[in-house]
């Protein structure tokens, strides 16, 4: 692989970057913002330059000529849905990113910064006679929707159901399970879940994300702080108590659901260390943490008439033997399972960033009104 490129991942209080050369990573760097600094700005949408900066100081620091960086990845923000894919960083998608009209996210930021990067690298490399051809990019953004038309369909017209999940890494999981199989991405049939802070269970057939959750919006499995899909009668009796405001309400659902609302903590781990010493209500909550990722998984397998070629486990909770036992033992009828335990969002940006460097990606237009 040929070339330099610069990965960007903006998150809630920390901007994460990793410098790739010839597809080795040189280096990978979590800049932390302290709560002082972030407190400064009314939204995080004001956070933009102060964070770019940040990225400037460091690659300064490191030796990093500007110039030599042929492109800069980006971490996809929650704007309209589209299909997933590459996509440049254009003036339509950054005029969505700053409106923030399906979300205020640190995500947001990431192609906006990537943006003014490759700006700055294009002025170094046009002072120095070089050609002006670094670009900015994002990769499979969380919104991305390739939803089968029945999937979408919710049990109320003003409630139809949409995908918001771990876009970036699950492709790329599906992607490195068929490399390993030496066949192609687009002719497979695989399950990924994505266990984590959150959890998303996505079906992809042949390069497409056809079923999945929305795993920031209350639909799915459980997860170590959010709900998942909670029934509606005791829902609506919480909403119309009067003890919760719209906010505290949203707040359980996603923050202060999962194990955070059983055991006050989203330190999953030591839920599982709690239920292996023996703790009884630690021990249900697990086995009912894992039957709700297998029965999404099963749901999936419907989608296809049960045609899966593997489910594949992913996200730091992968690492958890238990879990992944017990899941294992419940979903292994429908397909092998195989598990790649962890995450590496950089990893994965730079490997898009190769793909359009290699030209073996179409690369996408962005469009804010679809």
């Amino acid at each position: 692989m040929k070339g330099r490129v610069l990965a960007v991942n903006t998150g809630s209080t920390s901007t994460k970057i990793g410098f790739f050369d010839g597809g080795e990573k040189l280096f990978e760097k979590n800049l932390t913002h302290s709560v002082e600094e972030l407190s400064k700005y009314e939204s995080v949408m004001d956070q933009d330059q102060m964070r770019l900066g940040t990225i400037m100081d460091f690659l300064s620091e490191k030796g990093i000529a500007l110039e030599s960086i042929d492109i800069v990845m980006a971490r996809g923000g929650l704007i309209t849905p589209i299909k997933t894919g590459v996509y440049w960083v254009n003036d339509d998608m950054k005029e969505a990113l700053r409106e923030a009209k399906e979300g205020k996210h640190a995500c947001n930021l990431s192609a906006l910064i990537a943006a003014d990067i490759a700006d700055k690298v294009n002025e170094a490399r046009a002072e120095k006679g070089l050609a002006a051809d670094c670009g900015s990019f994002i990769a499979d953004p969380p919104m991305a929707d390739e939803m089968l038309p029945e999937a979408k369909i919710g049990g109320l017209p003003e409630f139809p159901r949409r995908a918001l999940f771990h876009a970036l890494n699950s492709r790329a999981i599906g992607r490195r399970y068929a490399r390993e199989h030496e066949t192609d991405y687009n002719k497979v049939t695989v399950i990924v879940a994505h266990l984590g802070g959150g959890t998303s269970v996505t079906l992809h057939r042949n390069g497409e994300v056809i079923d999945t959750n929305d795993a920031l919006g209350g639909d799915g499995p459980i997860s170590p702080e959010r709900a998942g899909s909670v029934p509606g009668f005791p829902l609506v009796e919480m909403c119309f108590s009067g003890k919760y405001t719209k906010a505290e309400v949203m707040k359980k659902l996603v923050g202060k659901g999962g194990a955070v609302g059983f055991f006050g903590t989203n330190n999953f781990k030591s839920v599982v260390d709690r239920a292996a010493a023996g703790d009884p209500e630690c021990k249900v909550f697990i086995d009912g943490y894992c039957l709700s990722i297998a029965k999404y998984i099963g749901a999936l397998a419907t989608d296809v008439c049960g045609k899966v070629d593997a489910i594949l486990i992913t996200g730091g909770i992968a690492r958890s033997e238990a879990i992944i036992a017990d899941i294992t033992s419940r979903v292994s009828f429908i397909a092998p399972v195989k598990v790649y335990p962890g995450e590496d969002e950089l990893e994965s940006l730079a490997e898009n960033g190769y793909g359009i460097l290699a030209k073996e990606f179409e690369i996408k237009t962005y469009h804010k009104e679809g």
